[in-house]
């Protein structure tokens, strides 16, 4: 019950993550421009926590047992 919520509060927050980075992202150069490549790594970053989220969170499914 209580990683129910740890996983919600992670999802919101890599979510929030992504948002900011893209907002932060000079779209009028080129994307993997110098300005840029930090705010690129950065949502690569939030992406990949994502995917372990998603991961940990069927792992932890799959050992319950009701």
């Amino acid at each position: 019950m209580i990683m129910q919520k740890f996983y919600k509060v992670f999802l919101v927050v890599f979510v929030v993550f992504i948002a900011i980075n893209l907002y932060a992202i000079d779209w009028r150069t080129d994307i993997l421009s110098e300005d840029n490549l930090k705010f690129v790594f950065s949502i690569i970053a939030a992406f990949l926590g994502l995917i372990l989220l998603f991961v940990l969170n069927t792992w932890s499914k799959i050992g319950v047992k009701k």
